[in-house]
């Protein structure tokens, strides 16, 4: 295999893996609070939708992008709403956050089903773009690209290194004790969900402005799901994160080739590759898990009942 081959194999896959490391982080952090957001997928296509919408009526993609990750928060909040000041079922009221996504995806995308636009610039720089072996893998990529990996290292930063997200990871694993504290539990949490689903929302912008540049009913295709799959995959850590969702990514690529190859297996059971291989990563990972119990935060999906 060329260095040429070799890179442009790694850059289908970079570009299949970034709208899964972007819903997956705005996820690990709404997660890190306490918070289960089953909605990801709804937010993911309801995002790819207006996106497109707005992008095709501006002519501007980053105007699209904004406007799906606005469309993926405010369906957040309104996920926010029901679970963190209602106290509402994390698990219901997610699954009715994907629901209504896919119902609303229809309404907003109805006039552009099929409608084809000019994919999202890519980084182009004289004498790097066009070095052999890397050059395109690091200095030809699109602004969604480096924004999912400015992400991994800004969360991790956040979680980390700063006192906000120390504060954060405490609510998330007990927030009976943090609000005794004095931490602000609610107002914490729905800050968490609303960037959840700023992210989620512009990874589903990116299918529609970048990846596959066109419109189409439910084109998230399960990746809001597995985005969640990503964040438990990848212990609810950053960079396992990026690292999941680059397998991930891989085995996506691996099915293309190898149904265009021609290999003798059902299209549909090469189409399933990407979601068994996220399946026996999360197998394995549960296998070779230390012992001690999950490393989960510990208050996730709990209801929070502020007391007086």
């Amino acid at each position: 295999m060329t260095l040429d081959v070799l890179q442009m194999v790694l850059v289908t896959i970079v570009a299949a893996a970034t709208p899964l490391m972007i819903a997956a982080l705005g996820e690990l952090v709404v997660e890190r609070s306490g918070v289960l957001n089953l909605g990801v997928e709804g937010m993911m296509v309801l995002g790819a939708a207006t996106g497109f919408a707005v992008a095709v009526e501006t002519g501007s993609t980053l105007v699209g992008a904004l406007a799906g990750a606005g469309a993926g928060l405010a369906l957040s909040a309104l996920f926010g709403i029901l679970t963190v000041v209602l106290a509402a079922n994390q698990v219901a009221s997610g699954l009715a956050m994907t629901i209504l996504g896919l119902g609303l995806s229809g309404l907003v995308g109805a006039s552009y089903v099929g409608m084809k636009r000019e994919p999202a610039p890519h980084l182009t720089i004289s004498g790097l773009t066009d070095f052999p072996g890397i050059g395109r893998l690091v200095f030809g990529q699109d602004a969604f690209v480096y924004a999912g990996f400015a992400l991994v290292g800004g969360i991790a930063w956040f979680l980390w290194c700063t006192r906000a997200g120390l504060a954060l990871r405490a609510i998330g694993d007990d927030h009976t004790s943090t609000h005794a504290l004095g931490l602000q539990v609610r107002k914490v949490r729905f800050l968490a969900v609303l960037f959840g689903g700023a992210c989620a929302g512009l990874a589903g912008a990116y299918l529609s402005l970048a990846y596959t540049p066109f419109w189409a009913p439910a084109m998230t295709a399960g990746r809001g799901w597995i985005a969640l799959a990503l964040v438990v995959f990848a212990s609810w850590r950053p960079v396992r994160v990026m690292a999941g969702a680059m397998l991930f990514g891989g085995a996506t690529v691996l099915q293309l080739h190898a149904q265009a190859a021609g290999f003798g297996l059902p299209g549909q059971a090469l189409s399933a590759l990407p979601y068994l291989a996220t399946i026996l990563a999360l197998v394995l990972l549960s296998l070779g898990r230390r012992q001690g119990g999950s490393l989960a935060p510990a208050s996730l999906g709990r209801v929070f009942t502020p007391f007086r």
